[in-house]
């Protein structure tokens, strides 16, 4: 019976603190539908970013019209950099990043003017441990795509 409370009072303490799960981002409804224009859309960030605003409910087009709303990635780049190096001048710690630039547009009118988000995530390089260093590399690069999508969905959010 004790143990009965106790849960009820846990409960209860969680629903009044304002407590919930995240969830999907909902958009406004001027991009309900929208034609994503992309230089490349066979990137990591583009893949996520299409799954994210389909699963928050935007109707993707084939084709833009001029009526539509584009939302427009004007970059989308990834890649990695050296952070430091070893007496031996071999690499020991490189930089993983990604950057994305968008903006949000109907016709010749921005309703999001180009905005430029970036993430970098570094690791340590292991000379022994060659092909685990590329694998950690892409799961970073995803990792961080990930995480771009989910601030461009929120700023998307916020139109």
């Amino acid at each position: 019976m004790r143990h009965t409370w106790l849960a009820v009072l846990a409960c209860a303490a969680l629903t009044s603190c304002g407590f919930h799960l995240r969830g999907v981002a909902k958009m406004p409804a001027a991009l309900a539908e929208a034609y994503l224009e992309a230089p490349d859309r066979y990137t990591d960030f583009h893949r996520v970013f299409v799954d994210d605003l389909t699963a928050a409910g935007v109707h993707l087009l084939p084709h833009a019209d001029p009526s539509s709303v584009v939302i427009e990635l004007e970059k989308d780049d990834s890649g990695q950099r050296v952070l430091s190096v070893s007496a031996r001048n071999v690499p020991t710690q490189y930089e993983v990043y990604y950057t994305v630039t968008f903006r949000v547009r109907t016709g010749s009118h921005d309703l999001q003017p180009p905005q430029t988000i970036s993430l970098t995530q570094d690791y340590v390089f292991d000379e022994n441990a060659l092909l685990a260093m590329d694998q950690e590399q892409a799961v970073l690069r995803q990792a961080l795509a990930r995480n771009l999508s989910a601030l461009v969905m929120r700023r998307l959010a916020a139109l």
